[in-house]
């Protein structure tokens, strides 16, 4: 799973980072970012702000996307592909 968040969207009210601190970070300038290994993903809608989730935070992340008032988070499904070593459908 990964996420990233669209911070035009972003209402800054941090139930994000309320849910998931570990994922989630709100910097000086009000809005919410997702962190990797503790550092904020500053890439406004690049590929570079999508950030990895450790499976622990699953459940968190979701919860946070669920309850965000400007419905800015964005969740990616990792589909495994055969080159992972699962069976091709």
């Amino acid at each position: 799973m990964r996420v990233w968040i669209d911070q035009d969207l972003c209402t800054g009210d941090g139930l994000c980072v309320d849910h998931c601190p570990d994922v989630f970070v709100q910097l000086e300038d009000g809005i919410a970012y997702v962190a990797e290994a503790g550092s904020p993903l500053n890439d406004p809608g690049g590929s570079g702000s999508l950030a990895w989730v450790p499976g622990r935070h699953y459940q968190s992340v979701i919860q946070a996307a669920e309850v965000c008032p400007g419905e800015c988070i964005f969740i990616e499904i990792d589909v495994p592909s055969a080159a992972d070593g699962e069976a091709a459908a």
